[in-house]
């Protein structure tokens, strides 16, 4: 799907595994897709395998369609930042790696612009002891990651991982962000 079929937009975020970031997304209002999926990196169609060495310069991200009458690009972005940490590098908790990096793919010149505006904003705020590192580039090679990462969670809840890292993240997006659930 384009950037603006049917007046959806598409952005793709990189917030450590995928399978956290994806827990999370399907569970927001506005948002009508959410694939895993390795993007910006320099080898076409990478496999898991591939991308976890390190070598293809892929990110793990998930690629969002959302609907702006229902949500803003600011909004999706404020989730972003509450479910992950932009400040450690190539890092996501026990997740390292360059293939873990906070990223944010844009699609338009206008997300790209909410995105340094909210970056901007959180920096001059204090919100982060720390620099954010995130970076913000547009989306380029994108790749679908392999069936069995799509809906990881929904489908693995009980899985050690699931349990100990993407349901504290799930329960958080809850938390703070209650107005935007899909009921």
């Amino acid at each position: 799907m384009t950037a603006s079929h049917s007046g959806l937009q598409t952005i793709t975020l990189g917030g450590g595994c995928f399978w956290c970031t994806e827990a999370v997304y399907v569970q927001v209002k506005g948002v009508v897709d959410v694939e895993s999926g390795y993007s910006n990196g320099h080898v076409r169609q990478p496999s898991y395998e591939d991308v976890c060495t390190g070598s293809t310069g892929h990110n793990e991200v998930v690629k969002l369609v959302y609907d702006p009458a229902q949500i803003s690009t600011r909004e999706v972005l404020e989730i972003f930042f509450v479910i992950h940490d932009p400040t450690t590098l190539n890092r996501q908790g026990n997740d390292t790696g360059t293939q873990y990096r906070s990223g944010i793919y844009f699609s338009t010149p206008e997300q790209q612009a909410v995105a340094l505006d909210v970056i901007a904003e959180m920096q001059g705020s204090g919100t982060y002891s720390r620099p954010i590192v995130t970076e913000v580039v547009a989306l380029d090679n994108y790749w679908p990651a392999e069936d069995y990462h799509q809906d990881f969670f929904a489908r693995n809840p009980h899985q050690g991982y699931c349990m100990a890292v993407a349901a504290p993240k799930v329960a958080k997006f809850r938390k703070t962000f209650a107005r935007l659930q899909k009921p």
